[in-house]
């Protein structure tokens, strides 16, 4: 037997997206809240990508604010993502934010690049307010790409003061969009949404009556229901 029968064969990629609103509003407790859940739950996504057979899991973060930013110039393996800080300041440039998205959605010029192949993609889009730019154009270029229409999207509105029809329209409808009212019930969402996204998205095998974005939305209703002040009508800790 050679070493190569050995060796696993090669596996198509996921890519899981982070879109951070890291505005002024987002400065001290939110944007510290996001840092230290994206940082902790990189190394869980890691074990779930090294335990499964069908699909290596890498991660990428954009941040925006008054423009938008790349932690890293491409998609990394979540064990060799070392988190960096966000800092929060400036505006919400959610429009330029969904146009940046797009032309990374790419096989050409993009993200998307591997030999292997890819699943569809997880955006995972966390936000505490409203876009200060035109959202409207670059969503309506975003949709246009089939990596986006085909990915799982949910977005977390952190507080009452977030958009909820803006990450309705991001995400498609209202079941994918989840309410987080203090620091606790934002680090358990961060937390479940991208362990459960990256689980399921990184499958070959969906339930027959039910696509993954349906699947998606379906465990986070139940997982909701276990943690206070999400999806409820608790005041903001904010």
């Amino acid at each position: 037997m050679g070493l190569l029968d050995n060796e696993r064969p090669p596996r198509r990629k996921m890519v899981l997206f982070f879109l951070i609103d890291k505005s002024g509003s987002m400065s001290g407790s939110k944007i510290g809240s996001v840092n230290d859940a994206i940082e902790n739950v990189l190394p869980m996504i890691g074990e779930i990508s090294d335990e499964n057979p069908d699909a290596e899991i890498n991660v990428a973060a954009l941040e925006f604010s008054t423009g938008t930013h790349w932690l890293y110039d491409e998609p990394k393996d979540a064990k060799e993502f070392i988190w960096q800080q966000v800092e929060a300041e400036g505006l919400t440039s959610l429009g330029e934010a969904c146009s940046e998205l797009y032309s990374k959605l790419s096989r050409k010029t993009g993200f998307l690049t591997s030999s292997t192949g890819y699943y569809n993609p997880v955006i995972i889009l966390l936000s505490d307010g409203g876009p200060t730019d035109n959202f409207e154009a670059g969503l309506a270029k975003l949709k246009q790409n089939k990596w986006y229409i085909n990915a799982i999207k949910i977005a977390i509105a952190i507080g009452d003061d977030a958009d909820k029809n803006v990450l309705k329209d991001f995400t498609g409808s209202f079941e994918s969009v989840i309410t987080v009212h203090n620091i606790d019930a934002l680090k358990a969402m961060i937390k479940v949404v991208a362990i459960t996204s990256s689980q399921i998205g990184s499958t070959s095998t969906t339930s027959a009556d039910k696509s993954k974005q349906q699947q998606v939305e379906d465990a986070l209703q139940k997982a909701t229901t276990d943690v206070k002040g999400v999806n409820d009508d608790s005041d903001d800790d904010w």
